[in-house]
């Protein structure tokens, strides 16, 4: 039965305050904005972007632990008011990611009385974009004050630059930017094997740095990858170095200074994947064409890459893959078995755009 207005919450209260961010990891920083939504509003749903991606020196851990990192830092009684959910991101398709928002708002976001909820996004000064609050109209803006100095990609730096770097800052300043149950989740992940295959990343990175350091200019690169589908099926190559080791990713590559894009391309499914596929067949079944670009996509730093989407015709044999010596693993893997975290990069986000794989299926 609807409360009357004497019972009500002020108006000047949220039913629910909604935060949106990576985690990576949680600092005290984003420990600010959670305390105050929880003193402005009933409920505080707590979002948690680029869940079930792999692992990543961009994105070292996986949602369950960053919602555990996150719990630890709040009272049983704050717990009780906190949903932490993982939200899946949707990279060049921006319609796809607020629809996703949208629902996981509407499905837990529960007012006291029959009325409409009044929900509202809060963020640090400055770290919500203009852009990014007008995605989302129908919801009120709160902007909480910054924490100075505090900057999760250099934590991330620290981290993972060496192991002696990471238990120095672990034991000395680390209070200044992180939470000690966080602290203490970090001590612990650092003795397992994602904690040393990321620092391998890392040494790869900083070479790779080091290599372009005197370029009179960032450099910006151009590589190609193929998405070839034929009867329910993408063709896939399985990385056998760093970065990336062990996961899926699109056949491709590289683009030679004297090459155009599309050449490139057939290039390297000739000499990398040897598709026993003539090469006017895969230029008559090309279906579309794109630029990815998204500035984070790749740990090299500014790469964009043309994708090219081939449509095989359907066949009850699929085309025979002549493994390369020292090369990446290729073969065809079933649509159905794609998973954002086991691929490379955004390759998943580049295979959805042109098949259309729903965002988020695991909620």
């Amino acid at each position: 039965m609807p409360t009357d207005l004497a019972t009500s919450p002020p108006q000047t209260e949220f039913d629910c305050l909604v935060f949106i961010g990576r985690f990576q990891p949680p600092h005290l920083g984003h420990l600010a904005v959670i305390r105050a939504a929880l003193k402005q509003a009933r409920q505080v749903i707590v979002l948690v972007g680029s869940a079930w991606q792999a692992r990543s020196l961009r994105n070292p851990w996986r949602f369950d632990e960053r919602r555990q990192m996150l719990r630890s830092a709040f009272d049983e009684d704050d717990n009780a008011r906190l949903e932490i959910v993982p939200l899946l991101d949707a990279l060049y398709n921006d319609d796809v990611w607020v629809h996703d928002v949208q629902r996981k708002v509407r499905d837990l976001a529960h007012p006291e009385s029959a009325r409409l909820p009044r929900i509202g996004l809060i963020g640090a000064s400055r770290g919500q974009s203009s852009y990014y609050l007008s995605l989302f109209p129908q919801w009120e803006s709160v902007s909480v004050p910054l924490v100075e100095a505090i900057s999760a990609s250099q934590i991330r730096e620290r981290l993972f630059r060496s192991e002696g770097s990471a238990v120095e800052y672990l034991s000395t300043n680390a209070s200044h930017d992180l939470p000690p149950g966080v602290v203490e989740h970090i001590r612990r992940f650092m003795s397992g094997k994602p904690y040393r295959q990321l620092g391998e990343e890392q040494q790869l990175l900083d070479q790779y740095r080091s290599a372009w350091a005197q370029a009179p200019y960032p450099p910006i690169f151009v590589t190609v990858c193929a998405v070839v589908v034929q009867s329910g099926h993408v063709l896939l190559v399985r990385r056998t170095s760093a970065p990336g080791k062990g996961l899926y990713a699109l056949p491709g590559g590289f683009i030679s200074a004297q090459e155009r894009l599309m050449d490139a391309c057939l290039r390297e499914l000739r000499e990398r994947i040897r598709l026993k596929v003539p090469e006017p067949v895969l230029k008559g079944s090309l279906r579309g064409q794109r630029l990815f670009d998204e500035p984070h996509r790749s740990w090299r730093g500014r790469t964009l890459a043309e994708a090219f989407y081939f449509a095989l015709r359907p066949d009850q044999n699929l085309p025979r893959l002549k493994p390369v010596k020292g090369g990446d693993h290729a073969r065809w893997v079933p649509l159905a078995e794609l998973e954002p975290e086991s691929l490379f990069e955004d390759h998943f986000f580049i295979i959805q755009n042109f098949l259309g794989l729903p965002a988020d299926r695991r909620s």
